[in-house]
């Protein structure tokens, strides 16, 4: 029965790369595949099941999902010294970049809250166990749910075919609905997300910073957030084509961070400037890549990201559209069948991500840990977050370091030998 469920998923996901042309593994299915791998049961763990509330005032608001419905979140209420703390953690699963890929998300639980789950567990920053989740159990912990396809950025519509692109609508209905429910009174708040969330993260930390008064203390957590706009193995740049689609579709640019907006120049040859012929003039996708934000983020920021980030060899670095004939194959599903020459191609992004983040880096305020694994979010696991194995830095483990880091207990900035020196990853592997 358990291999028979499994093929039901495998068919599932490629359903999903056959519609929407892009495939998405975003952090739900990357976590279903390494519990089945792992298994769940062996963690030894009962999570909170936290049930969702739909924010009843955002309609009003305009602040919709892609169809229309309510938005949502979950939250488990903050008690003892956690109950004026917040953490609003906001969810991930990738984004659609046209009409086509847009109605298609629309009937899933990524663009409508009618398909979203009504409980959801809270495991690892999210636990309200102490021995799971040691520095931010007892807060409010809250996640919002992700069902506007662009980050939590957008703010258009496209009547022709239904489509109600709302995200910063949604995140400020949401932000307001908290606020009411006693975030106002908050003494610490940290901002954080995954994947997609993780760069929503990073796109409203300084706008989450500014809800709160100076005497708060306030920081962002970006998780599998760090987006590069690297080359593919075709040489061209995936991911990019795929931003210029999701800002030009949702009305993104109006929202994005004005300190990188006001210096979109199409003639400049700067790091902005653009270089593929058929994109926006404008070039305000640029905007929506972290490592062109990150060096102005006002606002303490941590970056924790795995340097062999799974998401982006699967669906930016080497996605089948890049890799026709299929030579990527065996090593984009397992880290262990890349050959020497994939390997050093893969170390080249390692590189790449370093040299992103070495502006950010100067700011004794923000925080870095960049393991050498080859996964994709690792807050929201109990396994990656803090258990017996996690995977460590100079023997830290994940949710020490972002404990350190905020609460001025340690500076952190820590980055991973190269691959495969860390034997305590747990590297994702798909089949």
């Amino acid at each position: 029965m358990m291999k028979l469920s499994w093929v039901w998923i495998v068919i599932a996901i490629a359903f999903l790369q056959l519609v929407t042309g892009f495939l998405d593994f975003n952090e739900t299915e990357l976590s279903l595949i390494e519990a089945y791998d792992y298994g769940v049961s062996k963690l030894n763990y009962n999570p909170l099941m936290v049930g969702l509330t739909l924010i009843t005032s955002a309609g009003a608001k305009g602040a919709v999902c892609l169809d229309g419905t309510l938005p949502g979140y979950h939250w488990h209420r903050g008690y003892g010294s956690g109950a004026n703390s917040w953490l609003i953690h906001l969810e991930g699963g990738g984004w659609c970049n046209n009409v086509r890929t847009c109605v298609y998300r629309k009937k899933t639980r990524r663009g409508s809250s009618t398909y979203m789950e009504k409980q959801i567990p809270f495991t690892g920053i999210l636990s309200d166990k102490a021995d799971q989740n040691p520095d931010f159990f007892n807060w409010n912990r809250v996640k919002l749910r992700y069902c506007d396809g662009a980050s939590f950025t957008g703010d258009t519509e496209n009547k022709a075919a239904k489509l109600q692109f709302r995200g910063q609508r949604i995140w400020l209905a949401a932000m307001e609905d908290l606020m009411s429910k006693g975030m106002r009174n908050a003494k610490q708040a940290l901002l954080s997300g995954c994947s997609a969330g993780g760069l929503a993260s990073i796109l409203h930390c300084d706008e989450f910073r500014n809800m709160f008064p100076r005497t708060s203390k306030v920081k962002c957590l970006s998780d599998a957030g760090l987006f590069l706009d690297a080359v593919d193995v075709s040489g061209g740049r995936t991911l990019r084509s795929l931003y210029n689609g999701v800002v030009g579709l949702q009305g993104v640019q109006h929202n994005l961070p004005r300190i990188c907006t006001i210096h979109r120049d199409p003639t400049s040859t700067n790091i902005f400037s653009c270089s593929i012929s058929h994109l926006t003039k404008t070039c305000f996708f640029q905007c929506f890549f972290p490592q062109n934000l990150i060096s102005n983020i006002q606002t303490p920021l941590f970056i924790l990201n795995a340097a062999y980030d799974s998401w982006q060899i699967q669906s930016s670095i080497a996605p089948p559209a890049a890799d026709p004939h299929g030579f990527w194959h065996e090593c984009r599903l397992n880290h262990a069948k890349c050959s020497a020459s994939q390997m050093r191609f893969l170390q080249g992004f390692r590189i790449e991500m370093l040299n992103a983040i070495k502006g950010f880096s100067q700011s004794r305020e923000n925080g870095l840990f960049i393991n050498s694994c080859f996964a994709h979010c690792q807050t929201e696991r109990q396994d990656t977050w803090f258990a017996a194995n996690s995977p460590e830095i100079r023997n830290k483990a994940i949710a020490i370091a972002v404990g350190d880091w905020y609460f001025d207990r340690a500076g952190v900035k820590v980055i991973d030998c190269p691959y495969p020196c860390d034997k305590s990853c747990h590297n994702l592997v798909f089949k």
